[in-house]
């Protein structure tokens, strides 16, 4: 007697056999992880026997319909629990995944591509109908009210769609309601007081990324279970209401990217004992950091960067000893020292972030600053601080990822930069170092040793508002000494940095040639050496790097012809603009003939566009790309 087929991850292909319907004593399904395409048979969908059919992960697209099939089988439909998430579904939500189904309990249509209107009568058909999850498809319109009639519904989902209007009255007489999901839609309107403590069963409150405006209700506090409230990429405003603190449940706010304003300290942080994020990411917060949220001991995860936030860092601060991720960046926080003495007690702290704060101060030097064991990403730019580059940074093993850029730091890259074996990523560019490029930079191994799980704390990294970061891989391997004064020749021994993805060494006085050693960077994707003094030709091997996207040689001394073939034909004129005796198709002028120029001469005034489109260029691709690459733009701060 078969009871159970369970096929999962097991690499099959080809069609689901409708043959399986006639398994007489079938009640599980599961053929979840494979690859069958075509259709989903509909006799599985009407058996009178299957009470949990799953199909996730595979490639169907459609419902295969037979004819006369309803008459055929009885009506006692005892399907449960059907799960068809993460296939190729398009075009509307087909009745016969609901309708007839009594028994109907939970439906995961989610990651398909349908299309249209929400349907609104699954729980006419099942009154036990208690999960539905269609996140993740093309479902446009508005929220259909006919959901309200779902007595029994816990879980309802539909994120990632394109809803609009607002959130229909009838849905907040669904009291038993868990979790509440709408995120990336179109939603607008307010969140109502007198309808939102309806929902007093509510433990997920999902709606950011829509069109929501108004302040967060004061009746929020009567939300006794909720345990994550995300409004984060809306319209609302207004402080935060002080009856937040009587959801003692809270495990996650996120309020990122709104209007918010007012002062945090109106908010008891003492009662969210089992707070592990708090993200109030570009809002307008003022004053100072509540004492009360250095008593959250479970608090994995704090940014409060793009805020109006000032005052010292609090020694209190060491009392987050979970604290792994910290952004305080573009504050008016000050005394960078006290920080750093303050932080050094936070000993998990693995993300550390305070750029575009500490405005003018000078970089500390102080060897007692010897915590950060666990630190892997460190950044300190944007803050115009002079000084040098710290010693006890050398003390930082674990460091990935250094950021010092856009500050008055001067004086040499110290030599014991080659000690920090775990370095991948560095950005020191804007500022004042100066001396040559040591060849202590060539011996590191650029090797990423980072392994960021951080979805264990709930905030991504940010390449813009819209692409987030989870996973280390997505990091590139970074050398960036920009808009210094460097000087010298470009190390013969750089292709020791085998991995390297992305070279900038832009807006320097580095001098002699471009060293044939650097085409033995086969990783390499951006090259930027514009604004220097460089002479000689461009190494022909260059053209061999297959994954190069992005070059910027420009305003150098450069002679000869410019590399024809593979991705080089793909470059214009602003890569290699400002070297007049360069030659080739690009440039318009030809190699080793005294003829006229292949293209028309450019006028003074257009010569001085494509310079400075050629420094723009070198800008964005030696600076802006790079922050956008691995999200440090303001919007995760």
């Amino acid at each position: 007697m078969v009871v159970e087929v369970s096929l999962a991850s097991r690499g099959l292909e080809g069609s689901i056999s409708s043959s399986l319907a006639d398994l007489t004593n079938l009640r599980l399904l599961n053929l979840s992880h494979n690859s069958f395409s075509d259709g989903l048979p509909s006799e599985l969908l009407l058996s009178s026997i299957i009470t949990m059919l799953d199909v996730t992960f595979n490639h169907l697209s459609w419902v295969l319909q037979q004819e006369d099939l309803s008459s055929s089988v009885p009506n006692h439909r005892p399907l449960q629990v059907l799960n068809i998430s993460s296939n190729l579904f398009t075009g509307e939500f087909p009745s016969i995944m609901w309708e007839n189904k009594s028994n109907l309990i939970v439906l995961n249509a989610s990651n398909n591509s349908f299309q249209g209107w929400v349907p609104s009568s699954f729980c006419i058909s099942s009154p036990s109908f208690a999960e539905l999850d269609l996140s993740y498809n093309q479902f446009s319109g508005s929220i259909p009210p006919g959901l309200g009639k779902c007595s029994a519904l816990r879980v309802l989902k539909a994120g990632h769609n394109n809803l609009n209007r607002t959130l229909p009255d009838e849905l907040f007489n669904v009291s038993s309601l868990e979790y509440l999901s709408f995120p990336n839609n179109g939603l607008q309107g307010i969140l109502d007081g007198a309808r939102i403590i309806k929902l007093r069963n509510l433990e997920i409150l999902d709606l950011g990324g829509n069109m929501l405006n108004g302040k967060i209700p004061d009746s929020i506090g009567e939300l006794k279970r909720l345990k994550e409230l995300r409004l984060d990429d809306n319209d609302m405003f207004g402080g935060l209401p002080p009856a937040l603190s009587n959801c003692t449940n809270l495990i996650a706010i996120d309020l990122k990217r709104n209007d918010f304003s007012g002062e945090l300290t109106i908010v008891n942080f003492t009662t969210l004992i089992n707070l592990e994020t708090l993200d109030l990411l570009c809002n307008n917060f003022a004053g100072t950091i509540p004492e009360s949220i250095y008593s959250c001991s479970k608090l994995l995860a704090l940014r409060l960067s793009g805020n109006n936030l000032h005052g010292q860092l609090s020694p209190r601060m060491a009392n987050l000893k979970s604290l792994i991720f910290l952004s305080l960046s573009y504050n008016n926080f000050k005394n960078i020292t006290n920080a750093l003495h303050v932080l050094k007690e936070c000993k998990n702290l693995t993300l550390l972030f305070l750029r575009g704060g500490f405005i003018g101060e000078v970089m500390p030097e102080d060897e007692t600053i010897d915590g950060f064991q666990n630190l892997q990403i460190l950044s300190i730019s944007e803050c115009s601080l002079s000084g040098t580059i710290p010693p006890w940074l050398s003390n930082l093993k674990n460091l990935g990822m250094l950021f010092l850029y856009m500050n008055r730091l001067s004086g040499p890259v110290p030599a014991w930069i080659k000690s920090l074996k775990s370095l991948f990523y560095l950005d020191i560019s804007y500022n004042n170092l100066a001396g040559e490029i040591p060849t202590a930079l060539m011996n590191m191994p650029m090797l990423p040793t980072i392994l960021l799980d951080t979805w264990v704390f709930g905030l991504p990294l940010y390449k813009d508002p819209s692409h987030q970061i989870w996973i280390t891989s997505a990091f590139p391997r970074v050398l960036n000494l920009a808009y210094n004064n460097f000087t010298g020749a470009i190390p013969q021994d750089i292709d020791q940095i085998k991995s390297l993805t992305i070279l900038n060494f832009s807006s320097n006085s580095l001098s002699g040639d471009i060293p044939p050693q650097i085409c033995n960077l086969t990783n390499l994707q951006v090259l930027d050496l514009s604004n220097n003094l460089l002479t000689g030709a461009i190494p022909s091997a260059l053209s061999n790097l297959h994954f190069l996207s992005a070059i910027n040689v420009s305003n150098n001394d450069l002679e000869g012809p410019i590399p024809t073939g593979s991705q080089f034909s793909t470059f214009t004129n602003s890569s290699f603009g400002g070297n007049p005796k360069l030659c080739g198709i690009i440039v318009g002028r030809r190699c080793g003939l005294a003829e006229a120029p292949l293209v028309p001469t450019l006028s003074t005034e257009q010569k001085d566009r494509r310079i400075a489109f050629a420094i723009a260029f070198g800008a964005f691709f030696g600076v802006g790309v790079l922050y956008d690459q691995i999200a440090l733009s303001r919007y995760f701060g």
